[in-house]
């Protein structure tokens, strides 16, 4: 009796356990509403080791929302690009902010490991 009631325990047990899924970690945001003008901000004076990250609109509960221009951390390699909306034929793409790897030349080697980041010759 006592095996089968074990038994029923593991069953149960793995029955009811989660295991991850594969899913997207991203979410395409797409609206018919073009957001408002962007708002007038006086940004505070420089910080050592900080970025200044502008304002912009973010979607939230079926309407636009201004999220205020803050410092960030800086990240030393990499380059930020602000949240920006991005009109398609009538509607409106919305596009993350995110931090990118520094590379003024485009050959696909960050500038921090590159020997000649601004090389002249590369095409």
């Amino acid at each position: 009796m006592k095996k089968l009631v074990v038994a029923s325990l593991v069953a149960a047990t793995f029955a009811g356990a989660a295991f991850p899924a594969a899913a997207r970690t991203n979410v395409d945001l797409i609206v018919n509403v073009a957001p408002p003008p962007a708002r007038y901000e006086v940004v505070p004076a420089p910080h050592a080791g900080f970025a200044w990250v502008p304002g912009y609109w973010e979607w939230r509960h079926g309407r636009h929302f201004w999220v205020g221009g803050h410092y960030l951390r800086h990240r030393p390699g990499y380059v930020y690009e602000p949240a920006r909306w991005i009109e398609h034929d009538g509607r409106w793409h919305y596009a993350n902010p995110v931090w990118r790897v520094h590379d003024r030349d485009g050959d696909g080697v960050p500038d921090r490991f590159d020997r000649h980041p601004d090389n002249p010759y590369r095409r």
